[in-house]
């Protein structure tokens, strides 16, 4: 019988099989890059406002540094309730149907842990965020991956889902507005998905945490059409659209008896989110509506240059309707994903996730992220452009 020897032995096999985050990679290869654009990381450029970040100094000031409650501070629950009621027609109760987290990660990971199984089959439209896989794996869940392809403009169609479909199915994993496609799902997109969530009796994990980030048109809950919000989880959170990234504030929203299984699992790990953090969340609710607009406002002046830019100079770009993502075609160049990106960074000077770290679908694409001022959007174009005229195909 081979023993392993070393630490190694202690790793659960879990842990051992998933691999490291492809986003963070490319990450640290930019950290290290002098005067490479970055157009990689999720993250907005601006700050977080003026007004949240003097509320919260005001509140160290007066010592509100204690646990809150489990679920979070009630005024910053009740806030988030009614602003769901006022911008995606969805009603909860702040006591009992709904949760404060540490950032929309930590919503995903209790939500999955409170309605997996071992051997239960977890849906994820792919291409698709990266920590879904992976967390899902964690906690016994067999990963399927649906296929959101380009030709549909990586929607999430009925025909694809119904394929998907087996006796062990359970989960419906969703990210609408997409990362990292900027995918958009309207109503009519979500009713024929509906009907086959129902039918198959699948519990739906919708992260939403680009629902303010839309253009042209207003996000769409999954949660809100008939039938769904006593089989839907809805999370989101600060990070994106109020710039709080590293806040980490997020929440999770959903019937009674998930969002009591997941406080179990929160108050023996987390315990609660940070309290100054929530005061911050609150106070953004409260006072920073008219920053998050100027922001949105701002994003989308970058995204129709950027998209626009990408197509000038040959990387084929579906227009992006949410989040703050483009996800060109590289197909052109005969190079794969990783191959690109790896030449661009060290070539360009600009910084690009490949697409294949999203799952299936995503090769042949990159992802960037133009959360990032139109100066270097500016920069990051010529620069591609100019990779492009020249590069020669491995």
């Amino acid at each position: 019988m081979f023993i392993q020897k070393g630490t190694e032995r202690f790793v659960s096999s879990r842990v051992r099989d998933i691999r490291p985050s492809g986003i963070r990679a490319f990450f640290d290869l930019n950290a290290a890059g002098g005067d490479t654009i970055a157009l990689g990381v999720g993250e907005p450029d601006f700050v977080t406002p003026e007004k949240v970040r003097e509320a919260c100094i005001q509140a160290l000031r007066e010592g509100q540094t204690k646990y809150t409650s489990n679920a979070g501070l009630i005024e910053l629950r009740e806030e988030i309730s009614a602003y769901f009621s006022g911008n995606f027609t969805l009603s909860y109760d702040p006591e009992h149907e709904m949760i404060v987290t540490v950032g929309s990660s930590e919503a995903v990971d209790l939500a999955l842990r409170a309605v997996i199984d071992p051997g239960d089959e977890v849906l994820i439209p792919a291409p698709s965020y990266i920590a879904y896989e992976p967390i899902a794996h964690l906690h016994g869940g067999k990963i399927v991956e649906v296929a959101a392809t380009a030709e549909e403009q990586f929607k999430l169609t009925p025909q694809a889902l119904q394929a998907a479909i087996t006796p062990h199915s359970k989960v419906l994993m969703i990210n609408y507005p997409c990362n990292p496609t900027g995918t958009v799902m309207t109503e009519q997109d979500w009713l024929p998905i509906t009907e086959l969530i129902i039918k198959y009796n699948l519990v739906v994990i919708s992260d939403e945490v680009y629902a303010e980030l839309t253009y042209g048109r207003k996000h769409v809950s999954i949660a809100s059409l008939p039938g769904m919000k006593e089989r839907t989880i809805v999370i989101s959170g600060f990070s994106k659209a109020f710039a709080m990234t590293g806040w980490r504030v997020g929440y999770a929203c959903g019937p009674r008896e998930l969002v009591a299984s997941m406080l179990k699992i929160h108050q023996y790990t987390a315990m609660c989110a940070p309290t100054i953090a929530q005061i911050a969340a609150l106070a953004s609710l409260r006072h920073g509506l008219a920053a998050k607009d100027e922001m949105m406002a701002s994003y989308n002046e970058r995204r129709k240059l950027f998209v626009a830019g990408l197509n000038a100079i040959g990387l084929a770009c579906h227009e992006p309707e949410g989040a703050f993502y483009a996800f060109p075609s590289i197909t052109s160049t005969g190079m794969s994903s990783e191959q690109f990106a790896l030449r661009m960074l060290k070539e360009a000077k600009v910084a690009v996730v490949p697409g294949h770290v999203f799952g299936s679908g995503g090769e042949g694409f990159i992802r960037c992220s133009y959360a990032t001022s139109l100066v270097d959007l500016e920069k990051a174009l010529e620069r591609m452009g100019r990779f492009m005229q020249v590069m020669q195909p491995v």
